[in-house]
């Protein structure tokens, strides 16, 4: 019996033709995962299901919904279909007590700053009146096990446990169909197996669940798999069909630059800037507590100029927390003993100093940087250290941003707006942000979140490459050791503090 059904439909979004004739269909008790390369159309499919986009030809059936109406007296003359859906995307949608989404990035950090954000409580039920009473989805989010998280700040949340609470929020409306955007990105190992275990007990539990993932990470309840490539059905297969006919593409293959991004390496190369630091960080018993909460406790950490290192641990050991000292993020830096580019903190540096000699990127800087720019302005805002772009960009600095896209393979997007470009180019034009400025300090906190295969290597063989060649220091976060470029050497693993 069919569950879902797209027959023919063309989808449109402003001025821009998203899918053309493009068929599917979804069967009761089967649960899908839909896999391509970055910009095949995955996110922009499951927005076209849950009617974020016009359909000008063809059309979808919800036979779900039509099973609903006829299974329950429904009264709401607004209810519609996508009232049985519940969709978690990339980011979260937490808002501010006073129902307005203005967080910075530094929020987090900020003890005092934080105190507007919502709790996961009131995340979760504010809007659900009698949810926290009702067994059926009580015994449905049961697995996520957000009860300890209900006192804390949404801000404050670790990427595991932000995924946790949106997955959470979407059980409470008890949906006929889950949608799941790329939901194990940024996950440790542990993280990623709960994720499947919770997709397991929904599916268990009746709801039909879509899931856009990578090939390496299609959950065992996945009954079927969908791909796609340039905003085409390329094959529809079973879960076993697809695994053995396509676990080659998970493969690592030697890639190789091209004669222009050669010359263009040449090129930053001898133009990159010399420094002399003799300690790039240097922190002894390092300790951050936020009220009974410790973070960090005893760290001592030394990296030197030129030294690649790895920080790794699961989802809560305090990583981001880390990086916030040495960033400038975190006002807890004045009470430690922390010395960043040969200066103690808090000697009368600003925080301008600090981030002059760093380049960052990160999922959360993602998540606050504005999209009203296009992608070649983004990259340059790089040389300004500020979440947002700049007017008074420089032609030399523009030339320079366009080398950087042109070495990661994303210039033909130098002029659309930041915001129109795939996922998977916004990660990356943020990538050459932090690298336009050649700082002495590069800090890549899960930096191929959201990239394709072939992005992630081509991105590995670029940071090694620029390691042999250019006074690099690197801290590179990841929870997927395959990602970890060639050149880093020194690991730091932080374990999580048990409360």
């Amino acid at each position: 019996m069919p569950f879902l059904s797209l027959h023919h439909i063309t989808v449109r979004y402003l001025d821009k033709t998203l899918f053309e004739n493009l068929s599917w269909n979804i069967e009761k008790g089967q649960q899908w995962a839909i896999v391509g390369p970055s910009g095949a159309g995955k996110t922009t499919l499951l927005n076209t299901i849950a009617g974020k986009y016009n359909v000008i030809n063809g059309h979808i059936d919800h036979h779900y919904y039509n099973d609903y109406k006829q299974t329950h007296t429904v009264t709401d003359p607004y209810f519609t279909y996508r009232d049985l859906i519940a969709q978690v995307g990339h980011h979260h949608d937490f808002k501010n007590r006073s129902n307005v989404v203005d967080f910075y990035y530094q929020q987090r950090f900020n003890s005092s700053d934080s105190e507007d954000a919502l709790t996961v409580s009131e995340y979760l039920y504010d809007q659900s009146p009698g949810a926290a009473d009702n067994p059926t989805l009580q015994a449905l989010i049961a697995p996520l096990n957000v009860t300890p998280l209900l006192k804390k700040a949404v801000i404050k949340l670790s990427n595991g446990e932000t995924r946790r609470t949106l997955i959470a929020k979407a059980l409470l409306k008890n949906p006929a169909l889950l949608l799941l955007d790329n939901p194990f990105i940024g996950l440790d190992v542990q993280a990623r197996q709960h994720l499947h275990n919770i997709i397991d007990h929904v599916v268990a539990a009746g709801t039909t669940v879509i899931v856009t993932t990578t090939p390496g990470e299609i959950p065992p309840s996945i009954t079927h798999v969908l791909t796609l490539e340039n905003a085409t059905v390329s094959g529809e297969y079973t879960r076993d069909a697809y695994i053995y006919a396509f676990a080659h593409e998970t493969e690592h293959k030697t890639l190789t630059l091209t004669s222009a991004e050669e010359n263009v390496l040449q090129k930053l190369i001898t133009q990159a800037p010399t420094y002399n630091f003799q300690q790039i960080v240097h922190m002894e018993n390092v300790h951050v507590q936020y009220g009974s909460n410790v973070i960090l406790d005893d760290i001592n950490w030394t990296i030197l100029p030129n030294e690649k290192w790895a920080l790794l641990g699961p989802n809560g050991a305090g990583k981001s927390t880390l990086l916030s000292l040495i960033n400038g993020d975190n006002p807890q830096a004045y009470a430690n003993n922390i010395v960043l580019f040969d200066r103690k903190r808090g000697t009368g540096e600003s925080i301008w100093d600090i981030k002059r000699n760093i380049g960052f990127v990160s999922p959360e800087l993602h998540q606050y940087f504005s999209g009203q720019a296009k992608c070649a302005a983004v990259v340059a805002s790089g040389f300004y250290d500020t979440i947002g772009v700049r007017n008074n960009i420089q032609p030399a600095q523009l030339d320079t941003a366009l080398d950087w896209m042109l070495l990661l393979g994303i210039h033909t997007y130098a002029d659309q707006l930041f915001k129109n470009v795939p996922g998977s180019i916004q990660r990356l034009t943020l990538l050459a942000r932090a690298l336009v400025k050649q700082p002495p300090l590069l800090i890549f906190d899960e930096p191929c979140q959201g990239l394709d295969h072939q992005q992630k290597e081509h991105f590995k063989q670029v940071i090694d490459m620029l390691c042999a060649h250019l006074p690099m220091t690197l801290i590179f976060v990841t929870h997927y050791s395959e990602e970890i470029p060639n050149a880093v050497d020194k690991v730091l693993q932080l374990k999580r503090k048990e409360s």
